[in-house]
């Protein structure tokens, strides 16, 4: 990778991980329900699960999704109906200290999702073949590195956001209305990258 292509690829890492999608919908539903604190293991899975995702796919998952086509439909299948069951549970979700209803992602969970994130795939099929020239191994952790470092300033803005609703999320029926909004999101997310 050429040096000067390393600022575009900043640019990309920065803008495709802080526009809306399933993962930061996610985070600022959480930080509105469980706060910061709780959010961390689902920020730290996203920012870690994705880095790892985007070595794997740069070192042969693009080479199964073009000898077998097929995989990539079914990928689209398992990841729309993960994502309806996500909405599902952030839409019937009360506050925790109202009904202890919320749970927030896991570490394990939200770096497992990744791997059914429509907007991850896009991201890292994206991102492998506009900055990997060569495929190398040094290539493919510069541009998980890059990632990573994009990703942090992200999830803590996402979650952030979160928790600055939480001044207004004091009724059942304001909670209520915030995560059909935020399940209605990630619904259209999800559909808008199928």
């Amino acid at each position: 990778m050429e040096l000067h292509h390393l600022g575009a690829l900043l640019l990309f890492a920065f803008v495709s991980t802080a526009t809306p999608g399933p993962n930061n919908i996610m985070l600022m539903s959480s930080g509105a329900n469980v706060g910061f604190r709780k959010t961390i293991p689902h920020m730290l899975g996203i920012t870690i699960g994705f880095a790892v995702m985007l070595i794997l796919v740069g070192v042969g998952l693009i080479g199964v999704f073009n000898a077998y086509p097929q995989s990539h439909t079914i990928l689209k299948y398992v990841s729309l109906g993960y994502l309806l069951y996500l909405a599902a549970k952030i839409a019937t979700s009360g506050k925790v200290k109202e009904r202890g209803s919320f749970t927030p992602m896991s570490f394990l969970g939200a770096a497992s999702f990744q791997w059914v994130n429509p907007k991850g795939w896009s991201m890292a099929l994206t991102a492998i073949a506009l900055f990997s020239a060569t495929g190398s191994w040094w290539e493919l952790l510069v541009i998980s590195g890059i990632f990573t470092l994009a990703n942090i300033p992200s999830v803590t803005l996402w979650t952030l956001a979160g928790m600055q609703l939480q001044r207004w999320l004091t009724t059942s029926t304001r909670i209520k209305s915030f995560n059909i909004g935020m399940a209605s999101l990630l619904l259209l997310s999800a559909v808008a990258m199928l």
